[in-house]
C-alpha cells in the first residue's frame, strides 16, 4: 500500500473504533450526565463525540466538495457524500436520533474509495512492472573504467558497455562481446534471444550473460523504450464511446437526482399539508431524500468503467500487446474482417531453401554447389543458399564466375563446371532438366553438363499463421483477406495453405489502401476492418483501417507512430488474443454498466417509497461500487486465454 492508503486505512479504522465504542454507550448513558452538569449537557457531549468521529473520516470529502462548488463542479460524488451525510447528521440531531447512520455512510464509502484506489494502484502497478524498462543510467568506458551517465545525454555513435543483469538503455549495434538477452518486458515472450557482434538491439532488454560493447543508433528521445513508455502513458487519454458515455451519463445523472431528492422532500409534504390536511412529516420525507442521495451516487460507473478499460490495456500489454487507447481496445472487439499483409506477417519475410527435388547427389552436396557458384552474388536467392550451406565460403575453390542476367551464374567448383539458375539458363546450355510443380524460386543445378537436381526457395510461412486464421475465425471473424505483391501464384499457395478466404496479388502500397477501401465500402456497417502489417511499408494502409495493427514492429518507428496497436513480436497468434482481450474488457464493461445502473434504480425506487434505510443506501453505493471494482480488475488477467 501507498502512504496516502495507509493514512486512510489508519483513518478508517480509528474512525470504526470509536463508533464501535460510541454505540455501545447508549444514549441513556450520556442524560446521566445532564444532573452532574447542567440539564442538556449528556445531549451535546453524545452529539460532539459523534461529530469528532464524522470530522476524523469525513474532513477530505468536505473539503472536496466545498473546493468543487467554489470551482463549479457542483454535482460530484463529494457533494452528494457531503450532502447526504451532513443532512443525516442535522436531522439526527433535531430528533435527538441516532448520528450512527450518517458516520457509517461515510465510513463506509471511505472503505470503498480505498477499495477503488488500491484496485487502481495494482493495475498501474502491473503496466508499469511490465514496462519496467526505462533504464536508469548507461556504463560509457572512460581511462579505463566504466562511467555511469544518463542515457538522454548519450549522442548518437557512442559506445555504451551494458554488464549481464543490466537492461540496454539505447538501441544500437553490438559492436564486441556475444550474449542472451531476455525480451520478456517487450514481447510477453519468455524465450531469450542470443546476439553478436553485427546484430542490432534494442533498449528495454535484459542483458543475462556476457559483456556487450554497443554503438547506440539512436538518441534516447527516439529509441523503442521511450516510445514504447510514451504510448503506454497516454493510452488512458484516448477515451472508448462507453467512457465517454459514462462522462455524459454523469453529467446530467448527478443534477438530474439532485433535483429529484429536492422533490421528494418537499412535494409530499406540502401534498399532505395543503391538499390532504394532514401532517407534513417533513423528518420523515428529508430521511427520505437523504437517503434517496446516498444511493443515487453515480460511483460504482465512474470509477469501475475506466478502470475496467485501463485494467485491460493492463492485461493486453503483459502479453506483448500495446494498445494506444481505450478506444482501439473497444473498436477491436467489434472486429469482423481482418486484412493481412503477407510478407513479414503471414511468411517469415527472409527467402530459405523449402525443398531439394530430383537430387543426383546428396542435397548437402547439391546445396553446397550452388552456394559456392552463387558466392559472388549479393542477391537474397544467393544468400539464402548460402545460409542453406551453413559453413564459412571458401572463395579460393571458385574461379571464372560467369553471370548471366536473368538467368544464373556459371562457375568453376573444384575444377568442376556448375551452371545454377531458372529455366532460361538450363535450355541456354541445352541442359534438359525435370519442371518443378512448386510454388517459389526454383534454381536448378547442372554439373559438368549433367543436370543434378533443384532447390525450391520460398518466403517460408511462419510457424503459427495457420493456426492465428483458424483461431480468428473461432473468435468470431467473418472474413480474413491477404494482400500482397507478390505474383498471383506465391499468393494463391500461401492463401491456400492457410485457409484465407480472399486474396489479392500484384498489388503496389497504393493499390494496397484502395482494396481496403473496396472492403471498407463492401462491409460498410458489419463490423470493424482490422488490417494487420510489418508496419514499415503499411502505413498508409494501417492508419486507413478501422484498426491498424503492427506485428512484429519490435523497433519500428513507422509501427509505433502508424498503428493502433502494435504486437511487440511475430506471433500471428497475438491477434486473435487481441481480440478476446478487448470482448473479455468490453463484456465486463457492460455487466458493471447493466449491473450498476440496475441495483441502483431499483434501490433509488425503494427509497422513494421508504423501504429502503441508509444501511440499503450504503450497499447501493459502497457495495455496488466495490463489486464493479472487482469485476473490472478481472481485465488484468488474460494469461489463459
Amino acid at each position: 500500500m501507498t502512504k496516502k492508503q495507509k493514512k486512510m486505512l489508519t483513518r478508517i479504522l480509528a474512525a470504526a473504533l470509536m463508533l464501535v465504542v460510541l454505540k455501545l454507550i447508549p444514549a441513556a448513558g450520556f442524560s446521566r450526565l445532564d444532573g452532574l452538569l447542567f440539564p442538556g449537557a449528556g445531549r451535546w457531549l453524545r452529539l460532539a463525540l459523534y461529530l469528532v468521529d464524522y470530522a476524523v473520516i469525513g474532513y477530505d470529502i468536505l473539503r472536496k466538495a466545498v473546493k468543487g462548488i467554489i470551482k463549479g463542479r457542483v454535482f460530484d460524488e463529494n457533494f452528494l457524500m457531503a450532502i447526504a451525510t451532513v443532512g443525516a447528521l442535522a436531522l439526527a440531531i433535531y430528533e435527538n436520533g441516532d448520528y450512527a447512520e450518517a458516520i457509517a455512510v461515510m465510513l463506509f464509502y471511505q472503505i470503498g474509495e480505498l477499495f477503488e484506489s488500491y484496485a487502481v494502484g495494482k493495475s498501474r502497478r502491473n503496466i508499469s512492472q511490465l514496462m519496467d524498462i526505462r533504464p536508469d543510467y548507461a556504463n560509457i568506458e572512460q581511462e579505463g573504467r566504466l562511467v555511469q551517465v544518463d542515457p538522454e545525454e548519450l549522442a548518437v555513435g557512442t559506445v555504451i558497455v551494458v554488464q549481464p543483469g543490466e537492461k540496454v538503455p539505447i538501441d544500437g549495434v553490438v559492436t564486441e562481446g556475444s550474449s542472451v538477452l531476455d525480451t520478456s518486458a517487450l514481447t510477453g515472450e519468455s524465450l531469450p534471444r542470443e546476439v553478436q557482434p553485427g546484430d542490432e538491439i534494442i533498449s528495454g532488454c535484459v542483458n543475462l550473460s556476457g559483456l556487450l560493447y554497443i554503438r547506440t543508433t539512436k538518441a534516447f528521445g527516439q529509441s523503442t523504450v521511450s516510445k514504447i513508455l510514451e504510448l503506454v502513458e497516454n493510452a488512458s487519454s484516448r477515451k472508448s464511446r462507453s467512457e465517454d458515455f459514462i462522462s455524459r451519463f454523469a453529467r446530467i445523472y448527478t443534477p438530474a437526482v439532485c433535483g429529484a431528492a429536492l422533490a421528494l422532500f418537499l412535494l409530499p409534504p406540502l401534498v399532505r399539508l395543503l391538499f390532504l390536511g394532514l401532517d407534513a412529516q417533513w423528518g420523515q420525507w428529508l430521511y427520505r431524500a437523504l437517503t434517496f442521495l446516498v444511493i443515487s451516487c453515480p460511483c460504482a460507473l465512474v470509477i469501475s468503467i475506466p478502470l475496467s478499460f485501463f485494467a485491460g490495456i493492463g492485461g493486453a500489454s503483459r502479453a506483448g500487446i500495446l494498445v494506444k487507447g481505450s478506444n482501439y481496445l473497444e473498436a477491436l472487439s467489434k472486429t469482423r474482417c481482418v486484412v493481412f499483409d503477407k510478407t513479414g506477417t503471414l511468411t517469415e519475410g527472409v527467402f530459405a531453401v523449402e525443398g531439394i527435388h530430383h537430387s543426383s547427389m546428396e542435397n548437402e552436396k547439391l546445396i553446397e554447389y550452388a552456394a559456392l557458384a552463387e558466392s559472388a552474388s549479393s542477391h537474397p536467392i544467393s544468400r539464402s543458399l548460402q545460409r542453406a550451406y551453413g559453413k564459412e565460403i571458401d572463395r579460393s575453390r571458385v574461379t571464372d564466375i560467369r553471370e548471366i542476367s536473368g538467368q544464373g551464374v556459371t562457375a568453376l567448383v573444384d575444377g568442376s563446371r556448375v551452371a545454377a539458375g531458372n529455366d532460361k539458363l538450363m535450355r541456354c546450355l541445352g541442359i534438359d532438366f525435370v519442371p518443378c510443380r512448386s510454388v517459389g524460386t526454383i534454381i536448378h543445378v547442372a554439373i559438368d553438363g549433367a543436370y543434378a537436381g533443384h532447390i525450391v526457395i520460398s518466403d517460408l510461412i511462419k510457424a503459427h499463421a495457420k493456426a492465428a486464421i483458424s483461431a480468428l475465425k473461432e473468435n468470431g471473424v467473418e472474413q480474413t483477406v491477404m494482400l500482397t505483391g507478390d505474383a498471383s501464384a506465391v499468393a494463391e499457395h500461401v492463401a491456400q495453405k492457410l485457409g484465407i478466404d480472399r486474396v489479392y496479388s500484384q498489388l503496389l502500397p497504393a493499390d494496397k489502401v484502395e482494396q481496403v477501401e473496396q472492403l471498407l465500402a463492401e462491409r460498410k456497417g458489419r463490423g470493424n476492418l482490422a488490417f494487420v502489417g510489418d508496419g514499415v511499408n503499411d502505413a498508409p494502409v494501417l492508419s486507413r483501417a478501422d484498426i491498424g495493427i503492427a506485428m512484429g514492429a519490435l523497433g519500428s518507428d513507422a509501427a509505433i507512430e502508424a498503428a493502433d496497436i502494435v504486437l511487440m513480436d511475430d506471433d500471428p497468434l497475438k491477434i486473435a488474443k487481441a481480440i478476446k482481450i478487448s470482448r473479455k474488457c468490453l463484456r465486463i464493461v457492460y455487466e458493471n454498466i447493466v449491473f450498476a445502473i440496475g441495483i441502483k434504480l431499483i434501490c433509488l425506487a425503494l427509497g422513494a417509497l421508504g423501504l429502503a434505510n441508509m444501511w440499503l443506501a450504503i450497499f447501493a453505493d459502497v457495495g455496488v461500487m466495490v463489486i464493479a471494482v472487482l469485476n473490472a480488475i478481472r481485465c488484468l488477467f488474460v494469461d489463459k486465454l
